[in-house]
């Protein structure tokens, strides 16, 4: 269990998740307002597109591992 093949996959699938939380946001686009102003969406397809990409790079490295 204690193979890195395991770690990078958990990595992947936290980043996973996130990435889609990003997505959800951009989709459903709720009112964010932090200390009275508005948070714009556009951060949230950056974060998005670097989280699923950090995502499939981990998945691809823990395939590599045996």
């Amino acid at each position: 269990m204690n193979s890195p093949k395991y770690g990078l996959r958990l990595a992947s699938v936290l980043f996973g998740l996130m990435s889609l939380a990003q997505l959800w946001r951009l989709v459903a686009q709720p009112n964010v307002i932090v200390d009275g102003n508005p948070v714009p969406v556009w951060p949230s397809a950056l974060a998005f597109v670097i989280l699923a990409a950090l995502s499939l790079w981990l998945w691809r490295l823990g395939s590599r591992c045996n």
